[in-house]
């Protein structure tokens, strides 16, 4: 009886427990529903959200109330470089407008998110183009020099809705070649002279109290020397070694402080290597005022230890002065601030035959394929290889660009590019029996995927090879064999995009339809022309908006002066194309 007893306990135990879980259950059930009912509306919000509006990864960003003048052109109607009513040639741009640099026209447009016909270009062949970050320069068919851009008129000279096109600036000199920095424009006569004008448009004012050059006391009058006889200070560099009989600068090549000048006897020279100034900068007679020398000491030289820890660097007294002299207080962007030339003493005796200057860096190639560079080498682009841990390189030193290929191939450089911290080398290969091949190699700084390999890559010191672009051929109609196709032309721009021109006409026939346009690298301002702000680390094929390849082409056109004077009709023409600041433009570049 009484295990019965126990037994009908325990039973009324469990039922009461059941009982109290169920009672408790039932009362946190309506906070459940109202958690689990929140869920719901929250996850099916999200699930609306995200299939009815579509987050691209390279969607354009929504300007602000304030930058609403600031807009993005979109598709064009055509990017052929030839307008569509009378057929004229024009220039084809994309990429930043920031400063009114590639489309000084419509200065209202800060992108250019597609390649699009340029009208202030139309009719106008140029004998060169250069484009900085906040200006730009070019050469018209008569040798006159044209600037423009925010940094050329200034910020504050008129209003930035109104348009500012190319002011004439230097004329009747012949001009053939423009190289620019921040401050200064370096021009390149005919005759073999080297002229430097300030980049701003106030620096470019004669001084009251200074006479003309002695140049424009001639006949012709001191109206040559700038738009509307305005006459603008400009000088000469000159070398310091006298040339030899005949002798003469063929080309020229600037850095971002620095200058190289190859002569026609093969003669390398270097601005800024040593400085020559004046030695009063507020006096109004600057080419009447005093020299003073002044030996600069490579910061390598001068401080071994200033990358180094705190604890094993030398103390800041130890350190040498990285220049002889005090030059404090005096103007370093002066166009006179150092206006001579000095032959490299390493590079004497060796015959060059093409020169190339990045940022800070620089390269010089010789009559027989071999390559020497020196400079800023933080990021591998002088081109040293892998093991070269050192920061600078304060010697010319030989690029050896046939590591990664046997040693029975043959290897020569046939052409060099450099554009901020990034190289190109064009590199010819031959074993004596197999068909000859050209790679193209890159090192340097690849953040942004500059150097072609399908690699994003800060740092390369050992030259690699570009894909898509290396060890190309073509049928050759002439000789009825396999021909590598070289690159005709690469442009590298100090941000980190590549322009490459591919040759594929000089074997094509008379069918050929020109030269394919190649691009790669960083895109963050629509610079590489594929309308989204993805970068791309592999070489591609640039395809216009309205589809098709977009090729180079060639042609005979009338061309006028930047003045819109007729120059001459019927004119050998082609488009080139250069890489500017987050921006690039194709021109049509007199033959």
């Amino acid at each position: 009886m009484f295990k019965r007893t126990a037994t009908q306990a325990w039973r009324f135990r469990r039922l009461h427990s059941h009982i109290s879980h169920t009672a408790q259950a039932a009362r946190a059930r309506p906070a459940q529903s109202v958690v689990i009912a929140s869920c719901a509306a929250a996850t099916a919000g999200l699930l609306w959200y995200s299939f009815g509006t579509t987050i691209h990864n390279d969607a354009i960003i929504t300007p602000k109330p304030e930058d609403t003048h600031k807009s993005v052109q979109e598709a064009p109607t055509s990017s052929t470089g030839i307008t569509e009513g009378d057929g004229s040639i024009c220039a084809v741009v994309w990429g930043s407008n920031q400063y009114d640099v590639i489309n000084p026209n419509e200065p209202g447009v800060q992108r250019v998110q597609y390649p699009v016909n340029a009208s202030w270009l139309k009719d106008v062949a140029l004998r060169d183009l250069r484009l900085h970050e906040r200006h730009a320069a070019c050469v018209d068919a008569r040798g006159d020099v044209y600037q423009w851009g925010e940094g050329f008129f200034g910020s504050n000279s008129t209003s930035k809705s109104e348009p500012q096109g190319p002011k004439l600036t230097l004329r009747g000199h012949n001009i053939i070649q423009l190289q620019l920095t921040e401050s200064r424009i370096y021009a390149l006569s005919a005759s073999g002279k080297i002229y430097v004008i300030a980049a701003n448009a106030e620096q470019q004012k004669m001084p009251s109290s200074k006479p003309l050059p002695v140049s424009t006391t001639s006949w012709w009058g001191p109206w040559i020397w700038g738009a509307q006889g305005d006459a603008i200070d400009f000088t000469e560099i000159a070398p310091k070694q006298k040339l030899g009989r005949g002798e003469q600068f063929v080309s020229i090549s600037a850095g971002s402080n620095h200058l190289l000048a190859l002569t026609s006897s093969g003669r390398t020279m270097l601005g800024l290597r040593k400085f020559d100034i004046p030695a009063a900068p507020n006096s109004t007679d600057v080419a009447s005022s005093p020299r003073i020398p002044v030996e600069l000491v490579p910061r390598a030289v001068a401080d071994s230890f200033a990358t180094a820890s705190p604890f094993s660097r030398s103390a800041a007294s130890a350190v040498p002065s990285s220049t002889s002299t005090n030059i404090d207080g005096i103007d370093d962007q002066h166009i006179r601030f150092s206006d001579a030339l000095f032959e490299i003493p390493s590079l004497k005796g060796i015959k060059v035959s093409q020169i190339a200057a990045g940022d800070r860096t620089s390269f010089v190639m010789t009559d027989s394929g071999r390559v020497l560079g020196w400079g800023a080498n933080e990021f591998g682009q002088i081109g040293l290889g892998g093991n070269m841990t050192l920061d600078t390189i304060i010697l010319p030193t030989e690029v050896i660009l046939s590591r990664n290929v046997p040693g029975s191939v043959r290897t020569r450089c046939i052409d060099i590019s450099a554009g901020g911290d990034l190289t190109c080398f064009v590199a010819e290969r031959t074993d004596g029996e197999s068909l000859v091949y050209a790679d193209l190699l890159t090192c340097g700084n690849g953040q942004w995927g500059g150097l072609g390999n399908n690699l994003y890559s800060n740092a390369q010191g050992n030259p690699v090879r570009a894909k898509n672009v290396s060890g190309l051929r073509e049928y050759n109609e002439d000789s009825r064999t396999m021909s590598p196709i070289l690159p005709h032309a690469i442009s590298v721009s100090p941000t980190g995009h590549v322009l490459l021109t591919l040759d594929t006409q000089a074997h094509g026939g008379p069918g050929g339809l020109g030269r394919d346009l190649v691009a790669w690298g960083t895109n963050h301002d629509y610079q590489l022309g594929t309308g989204k702000r993805s970068s791309l680390a592999v070489p591609t094929t640039l395809e216009r908006p309205e589809g098709g390849r977009f090729i180079l082409g060639q042609r005979k056109a009338l061309v006028r002066d930047l003045s819109g004077n007729i120059w001459k009709k019927k004119v050998g023409v082609e488009q080139c194309a250069v890489a500017g600041y987050g921006n690039s433009i194709i021109y049509w570049k007199i033959k």
